[in-house]
């Protein structure tokens, strides 16, 4: 893996005139933030070498780095998900490469599902902590000591100065803004009425398919992690129609331009 992360790095650094610090990985309907970037270059994720490849709608599948404002950032336009059949290895390898590539901080954003009854689709959330009903993990296998700890800390996944940081912008904005925990589940069915009932239970605020490896990852490889959530429907029992993959999109594109202004004034700060 360390091999395979050096060799991917090399390759971005080819085709990019930029070195970033910062990242984000951009979720569901959420890649247009990418197109306002200067100095871009954009690399397909099927030329890196070792990257895996998505074909999820609403996923651009693209690595973009560029100039957001005044600071070099890469942004993943799109991601991978346990449910396309990947190994947790596999969808987190892009956290490991940007890791590599010197990357410091790490901006992980999803679309998801409100459990908290005080939420409304288009609402964001910053994540303060998480809850994995996956039943995988994505550190089990062999430790390199060059990456991280064999038994990493997960006190705090979510980094509580740059959550404070990011909700005091938002205040700002007026951008109206929440705190909770993210529940993790592997799709790629929606949650059944019941499973919201058990989550609710177990103090989630939301829930969604993706997120939580690639914290967990950025983490144990000792990058501080801002997440941010868009609440783009309401979970399984608590919303009064049917869910569908086109709902979230359209309401993640509906709600991206207070998104967009939010992390780029977190990005300039």
């Amino acid at each position: 893996m360390f091999q395979k992360a050096q060799k991917a790095a090399d390759y971005i650094r080819s085709k990019a005139s930029l070195t970033p610090d910062l990242a984000i990985v951009l979720g569901s309907g959420l890649g247009a933030l990418a197109e306002s970037m200067k100095e871009r270059s954009v690399i397909p994720y099927a030329d890196i070498p070792g990257f895996p490849r998505s074909s999820v709608e609403g996923h651009a599948a693209k690595l973009v780095i560029g100039r957001l404002g005044k600071k070099a950032v890469a942004m993943m336009q799109g991601r991978f998900h346990y449910y396309e059949g990947f190994t947790m290895r596999e969808l987190t390898f892009p956290i490991y490469v940007l890791r590599a590539l010197g990357v410091s901080d790490l901006i992980v954003t999803n679309a998801c599902g409100g459990i908290n009854e005080t939420f409304h689709p288009g609402d964001l959330m910053l994540i303060e902590d998480h809850i994995n009903l996956s039943g995988q993990n994505p550190l089990i296998g062999d430790n390199d000591e060059r990456f991280g700890p064999r038994f990493p800390d997960m006190t705090e996944v979510y980094d509580k100065a740059l959550t404070d940081t990011a909700e005091k912008i938002a205040r700002q904005l007026s951008v109206p803004i929440k705190r909770g925990v993210y529940a993790f589940f592997t799709g790629p069915c929606y949650e059944t009425a019941a499973e919201i009932r058990a989550y609710k239970v177990l103090g989630a605020d939301a829930i969604g398919m993706s997120t939580v490896p690639e914290a967990t990852v950025a983490h144990y490889l000792g990058m501080r992690v801002l997440g941010i959530a868009c609440i783009t429907n309401m979970a399984t029992g608590i919303a009064k129609t049917k869910h569908s993959h086109k709902e979230v999109l359209s309401v993640a594109k509906s709600g991206s331009e207070n998104f967009i202004n939010l992390i780029y004034e977190i990005v300039q700060d």
